[in-house]
């Protein structure tokens, strides 16, 4: 974990991840704390504050929201699997997958579907498309980024999850942005402005597999207004590896679906997912194959879990329907109740493709 990442608990027993002596607020929220800023920088609106030595954080966040303005503390935020072990907390090799068939080149598809994640490694699936190699450079996904010599712990994990959105929507164009390193770790000030990027290129679905616990289990203003500001892109986020009903950001957001995972027989809750009244879906979560890197054992493919993997399923699925309707309807459309079945505190059961 990295050297500045803390762990604060305001609540007792509701602890979250955050970058120490960290504000992210906007113009006036930077004024309201100017006498506590050491140094500050600006990045598509929102000021990132580095408080003076001593400042608590959480309750200089507290207190700017109180004026009015828009404040959190940099919350650090996971893949997932990370931290929470189990059955979901690494890949295993699978054997190869057919390609995804579509009746159309992906890129004369009408639905995008943004992957904010760990990169994008190479993969036959996709290698030839233009959407791919036009961005090449920036989203490359490597085994051993920080060069320990071992595979990164969550390596892979954007390349696992393009590869679930796509076996649902093979004619989807992806647009990837890479958000967590390879050990899955990215924080609130790099989600912000990965959002900002997509406001003049608005996807028809964004996928996040990705969230976190905030320290006072209440949503990062900053986050739900930019997320806001997305207006007609179906929000999908994963409900987290908790085995709680802790709220985990930002899928438990108003208008974000929410999805928790189901067990490899999809008929119960898996027992890593976060689950509550919160979720809105569920997708087979365990034991799922995909593509991958390839890497040591792996020769492109894999089996893994988690709840990212889930989100991914329900992503594939709105941007499959998303083909002959707006993205909402998309969402109505493939939860609704009528169509499928529901568990209690998970939502309603979005199949695997046949």
């Amino acid at each position: 974990m990295d050297a500045d990442i803390i762990r604060v608990e305001p609540v007792p027993g509701s602890p979250a991840l955050i970058r120490a002596d960290q504000l992210l607020t906007d113009a006036p929220g930077m004024e309201a704390a100017a006498r506590w800023t050491a140094a500050a920088s600006e990045a598509d609106g929102v000021f990132r504050l580095r408080l003076a030595p001593g400042v608590d954080v959480c309750d200089l966040a507290a207190t700017v929201r109180e004026r009015g303005h828009r404040a959190s503390p940099n919350h650090v935020l996971t893949g997932q699997p990370l931290f929470f072990g189990g059955p979901a907390s690494r890949p295993f090799p699978a054997a190869p997958v057919p390609a995804p068939a579509s009746a159309r080149p992906p890129d004369d598809s009408p639905v995008t579907v943004a992957v904010l994640d760990t990169g994008l490694a190479e993969h036959p699936w996709w290698r030839d498309s233009p959407w791919f190699t036009e961005r090449l450079r920036e989203i490359a996904e490597v085994p051993d980024a920080d060069g320990d010599g071992a595979p990164d712990a969550q390596a892979g994990h954007g390349t696992f999850v393009a590869g679930l959105v796509l076996r649902s929507a093979p004619e989807a164009r992806l647009h990837p942005i890479q958000v967590l390193d390879g050990h899955g770790v990215g924080d609130e000030a790099g989600l912000l402005r990965a959002l900002a990027r997509l406001r003049d290129d608005r996807p028809q679905v964004l996928n996040l597999s990705f969230g976190y616990h905030t320290f006072d289990d209440r949503p990062s203003p900053l986050v739900e207004a930019a997320l806001g500001a997305l207006s007609g892109t179906a929000v999908v986020a994963c409900a987290g590896n908790t085995a709680s009903d802790r709220p985990f950001w930002p899928a438990a957001l108003p208008g974000v679906v929410a999805v928790g995972a189901l067990d490899a027989a999809q008929e119960g809750r898996a027992p890593f997912s976060a689950h509550g009244p919160w979720v809105d879906a569920c997708a087979r979560g365990e034991w799922l194959t995909s593509a991958f890197l390839e890497y040591g054992a792996f020769g492109g493919y894999a089996r893994w879990s988690g709840t990212s993997f889930a989100a991914a399923v329900v992503s594939g699925a709105i941007a499959s329907a998303a083909r002959d309707m707006a993205p909402q309807e998309a969402v109505a459309h493939v939860l609704d109740p009528r169509r499928t079945r529901k568990i209690s505190d998970l939502g309603t059961v979005v199949p695997l493709p046949g």
